[in-house]
Parts: structure tokens; C-alpha cells; sequence
């Protein structure tokens, strides 16, 4: 019997499964997608092997992790439910979607671990924010626990009225850096600067600052005003961002973000 069984093998349970594989061994794990062209390709390139259906891998595997969008748990939880028993762990990554709802639609007080990784795990640097009862499950399974989480980046366990937020700090953030990679690149271009030379600058640089921010411990700001000489070039960009709304409009797009998981249906 597998340890882990990942039903869903889009990007994000794709990224997942790439760090995963680090740390347990191949015939500990076992997958399912809609896609049989995607999950024999996944198949083919990992050496992992596939079950045919969702129900399949529920039963072939202790942890479960549901790797599918939101719109889609309805079904799959219904395709599940007569063969998830009491010892299984159910790991969720859907914001929006709670452990008691999970519970509901499994129809019995099922173990839910509810995540919220991110697209850079397939990098081995996601972070994830992770909330579950803790009194429900032993000192082993919450080994095995932190061990998938960490396998592709870093974890936070947080409580359940917080993963929203979480969405929006980690989980969907990395397009709102990704966009701000690409408009940096695309004003060093505008001064004559090759594309891919201005790519790799910026994204270098967006590396370097998070590093600074991580290993240092100092604050944001501090590291901010370090940059900017007085009189200089930095504090007249910093100023122009400010009368742009730049702090602004990141705080009314994680309000966008934490709306939206909230009424996700």
C-alpha cells in the first residue's frame, strides 16, 4: 500500500509531487488524473506509478491529498467517500473550502489536514500555510505531515480563520511578483536594456531582496531606507511609487483575493 496517494496532477500537484519525491521513496506514492495522456507522461517521467480512478488511489493510500481545483471536490469527494476510513489523512489545497465542510461531505468526522502551497514549490522554495486539529492525530503522523510540507519549501501552521489571508500573503502572490518582475524588466527595456538581460536583472534582484529580508531579520523598511540616499535616485522612485498608490494597490488586491476565497461556492 502506498503512503501517499495525490488525486490531481495539474501545476500544483505536480510541483508538490516533485519535492515529495525527495524525501519518500517512489512505491510510497501513487497518483490519479482525469488526463490519462498527463498521467502517463507524469508516470513515465518520474517512475511513479498511476491508479485508474480517484477512488482507487484514496484506498491504495494513507494520505490523500486532493490537488484539484475547487469546482471540481464536489465530485471527487463523492467519488471517495465510500472507501476513505478513519485512519486516512485527508490533505486539501482548495482556499476556500473548510475542514468542516470537508467533514460534511465526507459524512463522517474525517481527519482533514486543509493547505494553501504555492507554484514555487516545484522549485523546492513554495511556502505553505497549513492548519488541521492537532489532538486528532499521533506524534507519527504529524512527522509525516511537516515532511510532505517541507519536502518542496517551507510551512507555517496557522489556524483555520487565517487561511485566507494566507491565500493572499503566499498563495496567490507570486503572480503579483511575477507582474512586477515583468514591468521592471519592461522599464529597463525602455532604456535600452536586452529583454532577457533586463529578466534576469529584475528577478535576480527580486531573489536577492527576499534573501536580504529572510536572513537578515531586519524589516522591510529598514532595508528600504538603507537603499535610498538622501536626495538620491532611489528616494525619487520610492516617491513616485507612493503617488502612484503602489503599497496601495497591493493591499486592494489582497482584499480582491481574501473576498474571493471567502465566497468561493
Amino acid at each position: 500500500m502506498a503512503k501517499i496517494g495525490f488525486i490531481g496532477m495539474g501545476n500544483m500537484g505536480y510541483a508538490m509531487l516533485k519535492g515529495i519525491i525527495n524525501k519518500f521513496d517512489k512505491d510510497e506514492i501513487i497518483f490519479t488524473d482525469v488526463n490519462r495522456e498527463r498521467v502517463e507522461q507524469v508516470s513515465e517521467e518520474l517512475g511513479i506509478p498511476y491508479a485508474e480512478s480517484n477512488a482507487e488511489c484514496a484506498n491504495s493510500a494513507k494520505y490523500v491529498i486532493l490537488a484539484v481545483k475547487p469546482q471540481f471536490y464536489s465530485q471527487v469527494l463523492k467519488n471517495i467517500q465510500n472507501v476513505i476510513q478513519k485512519d486516512h489523512v485527508i490533505i486539501s489545497i482548495a482556499p476556500g473550502i473548510t475542514i468542516q465542510s470537508l467533514k460534511d461531505s465526507l459524512g463522517f468526522d474525517s481527519r482533514i489536514v486543509r493547505a494553501m502551497p504555492n507554484t514555487p514549490a516545484l522549485l523546492g522554495e513554495g511556502m505553505t500555510g497549513v492548519c488541521y486539529e492537532q489532538n486528532l492525530f499521533n506524534f507519527e503522523e504529524k512527522d509525516v505531515i511537516g515532511k510532505i510540507f517541507s519536502s518542496f519549501g517551507k510551512y507555517k501552521i496557522v489556524s483555520e480563520k487565517l487561511m485566507s489571508a494566507v491565500v493572499c500573503v503566499s498563495g496567490s502572490s507570486p503572480a503579483y511578483v511575477y507582474m512586477f518582475i515583468e514591468a521592471l524588466a519592461d522599464g529597463a527595456v525602455k532604456y535600452g536594456i536586452p529583454r532577457d538581460a533586463a529578466y534576469e536583472m529584475a528577478a535576480q534582484t527580486v531573489l536577492g531582496a527576499a534573501k536580504m529580508v529572510l536572513e537578515t531579520g531586519m524589516h522591510p523598511g529598514a532595508l528600504k531606507d538603507n537603499v535610498c540616499s538622501p536626495g538620491g535616485t532611489t528616494i525619487a522612485a520610492v516617491s513616485s511609487l507612493e503617488e502612484n498608490g503602489f503599497r496601495n494597490a497591493i493591499i486592494k488586491a489582497t482584499d480582491a483575493c481574501y473576498n474571493k476565497c471567502e465566497n468561493i461556492k
